[in-house]
């Protein structure tokens, strides 16, 4: 089934955000992998949190703020690293199906674009490094809105904008969570599960679930 757009979370589903960490293994340590994952996972609180209380702050301070508080909670790597692991950030690697599969949607007619928590100018330097930017149409931002995803007001930036009903929305992500929050906003919506996730938020489910954009 065809769609007017085909919108895609940016960060897990385009772009590694494990690549950062793991581009600096060898010094971070043996607990690299931890280090990587409480990195990701405050990340995201502070996005929760920051929409919850009305208090938004872009998500380049709240990556900044996440790195901090995770060289404190697992200790043993060396703060010296911080910048060098801030500057990998700007250059996170795309997964390898993501150019194709872009490609061969966009031959179809259809948008494409990112719906992210990112900052523009994060996201526009991810588009660049991954050789995207001349296959991904538009890039919308929360900043635009001043608020976090699962707000109703991020995913109405698309419908907005592209003067389409949400069910003319093919949206993908990676995060269950995005994908619960994109099908209550009436998008059509495609869980890319790959970590092999159990599934939740049962009522809000995605109408396909994949391990990778490839099958798309």
């Amino acid at each position: 089934m065809s769609h007017a757009a085909y919108v895609f979370d940016a960060y897990g589903t385009l772009f590694d955000v494990h690549a950062a960490v793991r581009r600096h293994a060898g010094d971070v340590g043996p607990n690299y992998q931890i280090f990587s994952e409480m990195w990701r996972a405050k990340q995201l609180e502070y996005s929760w949190t920051r929409a919850l209380m009305g208090a938004y702050a872009d998500f380049w301070q709240l990556t900044e703020q996440a790195l901090d508080y995770t060289f404190q909670h697992v200790g043993g790597v060396d703060p010296a690293l911080r910048q060098k692991l801030l500057d990998a950030y700007w250059k996170l690697d795309c997964y390898p199906e993501v150019p194709a599969v872009l490609k061969a949607l966009k031959s179809r007619g259809a948008h494409i674009a990112i719906l992210s928590n990112g900052s523009p100018a994060m996201l526009a330097s991810a588009v660049r490094n991954a050789a995207l930017d001349t296959v991904i149409d538009d890039i919308f931002s929360v900043d635009a809105v001043k608020t976090y995803k699962t707000a109703p007001a991020v995913y109405d930036l698309v419908t907005t904008s592209y003067r389409l009903y949400p069910n003319a929305v093919s949206f993908q992500s990676s995060n269950r969570w995005d994908v619960a929050g994109a099908t209550k906003f009436g998008f059509r919506t495609v869980w890319i599960n790959r970590g092999n996730m159990p599934d939740e938020y049962f009522d809000l489910g995605p109408a396909l679930i994949l391990p990778s954009l490839e099958s798309l």
